[in-house]
């Protein structure tokens, strides 16, 4: 059987290399901070496993990065907090021991300022709100410690907000959940509905006096997952500032894949029961062990093939929807399953390219690239310093 097409190496022209390579690339989200926590990973070496390390980051041009602190949605109360600042503590390590090339940063300001000193960006995000342990105030040590976002839930409900994918609690926000929100607006630390339902992310809308982030979301009019978001979200989501980071995952991407997925549950539920039966005391291996069984599970048919061009088909979905300023990159690297040809941080030349192809003009490439999500992070930072500044 002949190679796949998209198997082949991806000519990367000279106009899409210089575009991209002086461009600000920036991935809003990625799932690397579990390999920091299990065992002595180290950042700086070429791996061949996951999908994130400085070596491939470089080769991608990636300006700056969002390293997620995640622990599952059923740890909760102070416990939940004291993970979060483990793993949280554990991202700045990871900056300190690799200063040449790594720069901690928290702000827009910041990311400008590693990119002049030619190093790459590294920011923190707390992904699922039930890791502030029903405390106001966690929200302030997160922030002291450099989370430029927190994601309001993962895929569970927290006590106060509803998630996408699980039955509805509290019709959306709850009152402490407005609270949060605007507790959040004060400290400029931006909120991130990718994971929340429909009527939580209208009522964070209708309460957030900031844009808010879809760090890791994509279409649902072309991949019907919860997770992505409608075109009517989408919509409500650009009239408040706001920006849809489209996501890499294969079943985010492809309807076709989703639906293999929900004909054959076992082949999900057999993955992860054999990576935690092999990987038991190693989540980040559990995650990295699904992801080579599902890539196997594609390689004998019994799910479809998703390629990385499914991307610019989100890509181009959502710029028809949201406009050419409210769309940027999203991946989730490391914490889901990446299409063929997209595999790791190295391939993000590729959209550039693919863009290119598809017409986009230069400036538009780079608003997608990196600058939509600075501009918000921007405007976020600029309300919390002024309401920190009125006490409103």
């Amino acid at each position: 059987m002949p190679p796949h097409a998209l198997d082949l190496p991806v000519e990367i022209s000279a106009q899409a290399r210089g575009l991209h390579f002086r461009s600000l690339v920036i991935d809003t989200h990625t799932d690397t901070t579990q390999r920091f926590i299990f065992g002595d990973f180290d950042l700086s070496e070429r791996h061949a496993d996951g999908s994130v390390d400085i070596p491939r980051m470089r080769e991608g041009g990636v300006g700056a990065i969002f390293f997620a602190a995640w622990i599952r949605s059923t740890i909760t109360g102070r416990a939940a907090v004291e993970k979060a600042l483990a793993q949280i503590d554990a991202i700045r390590r990871q900056v300190n021991r690799h200063s040449k090339d790594l720069a901690a940063a928290r702000t827009a300001g910041d990311i400008l300022r590693a990119r002049a000193a030619g190093k790459i960006a590294v920011l923190t995000a707390v992904e699922g709100a039930h890791m502030m342990g029903g405390d106001l105030k966690v929200l302030g040590e997160f922030e002291a410690r450099g989370v430029s976002y927190m994601t309001l839930t993962h895929v569970k409900n927290t006590d106060w907000a509803d998630a996408s994918t699980d039955a509805a609690e509290h019709n959306g926000l709850s009152e402490f959940g407005r609270e949060a929100i605007a507790e959040m607006n004060r400290l400029g630390m931006i909120v991130d509905v990718s994971h929340v339902s429909d009527k939580t992310l209208a009522d964070v809308l209708e309460v957030s006096k900031a844009p808010v982030l879809a760090s890791h979301s994509s279409c649902q009019a072309l991949c019907s997952s919860p997770r992505n978001l409608s075109d009517e979200m989408i919509r409500a989501l650009v009239k408040r500032g706001g920006v849809l980071q489209v996501n890499f995952h294969m079943g985010f991407l492809s309807q076709e894949f989703r639906d293999v997925e929900a004909a054959h549950p076992e082949y999900q539920q057999q993955a992860a029961a054999e990576a935690e039966r092999r990987f038991a005391d190693d989540e980040a291996r559990q995650i990295l062990e699904e992801d080579r069984m599902v890539r196997a599970m594609v390689a004998e048919g019994k799910l479809p093939r998703v390629e990385w061009t499914m991307i610019l088909d989100h890509i181009d979905h959502a710029v028809k929807v949201a406009g050419i300023d409210h769309v940027g990159l999203g991946s989730d690297c490391d914490g889901a399953q990446m299409p063929f040809g997209m595999e790791d941080e190295s391939k993000l030349p590729r959209i550039t390219e693919g863009l290119l192809r598809r017409g986009y003009g230069e400036g538009e490439i780079q608003k997608i690239l990196g600058g939509n999500a600075l501009r918000l992070m921007q405007d976020v930072e600029a309300l919390g310093e002024l309401r920190r500044g009125t006490n409103a």
